[in-house]
């Protein structure tokens, strides 16, 4: 009965991340640690938000999904997608951004209602991307990003901004099917 139960949620977890519209991208390079891949440009909805990693990012999560949810002008519901990203923006400010489905454009997006809502186009770029499972700890983010740094170094490749760590679950998903990625954009000509 216990392993019919672990199947089921197993199968639920992974039905539900497969159910979300990701960015669209290219494998370029697989090695051992990482992959580079070729993000298509796409649309993202955006927030700053102050404080640690963990308590910012419930109410960044709350803003964009009450965002997508219907508090836009025009009162539009969107579908989730996935990851939820996040990134930091300054000392004690971090950056969550949802990704907007591909059906819209700027011109066709509903208006956030929120004025700290920023909407976003993302143009196309190469990312240096390491995946893990597990929990979202603070610990297990940086020991993956510590192999990424690591392995792009011993690699000689070149980056610029912040990491991102990508989550591609809902909280309520085991820890052990998570599936988390921590990103960092390659400089131009770097792949």
């Amino acid at each position: 009965m216990r392993l019919a139960i672990i199947t089921l949620l197993i199968w639920t977890g992974v039905q539900s991340a497969m159910a979300y519209e990701q960015p669209e991208y290219t494998v370029l390079e697989e090695t051992a640690d990482y992959e580079i891949r070729e993000y298509a440009e796409h649309i993202v909805a955006e927030v700053n938000v102050d404080g640690d990693k963990n308590g910012s990012g419930n109410s960044a999560f709350r803003i964009l999904a009450a965002y997508i949810f219907g508090a836009n002008v025009g009162k539009e519901e969107m579908n989730m997608t996935a990851p939820v990203e996040t990134r930091r923006a300054e000392e004690n400010s971090y950056t969550y951004a949802f990704m907007m489905e591909r059906r819209y454009t700027l011109d066709t997006l509903p208006e956030p209602i929120d004025e700290r809502i920023r909407i976003v186009k993302r143009p196309s770029r190469v990312m240096a991307v390491r995946s893990y499972s597990g929990s979202w700890r603070e610990a297990n983010y940086r020991s993956n990003l510590a192999v990424l740094m690591e392995a792009l170094s011993e690699d000689g490749l070149e980056f610029r901004g912040e990491p991102i760590l990508a989550r591609y679950d809902s909280p309520f998903t085991l820890w052990f099917i998570k599936r988390n990625e921590v990103m960092i954009e390659l400089l131009p000509g770097e792949a």
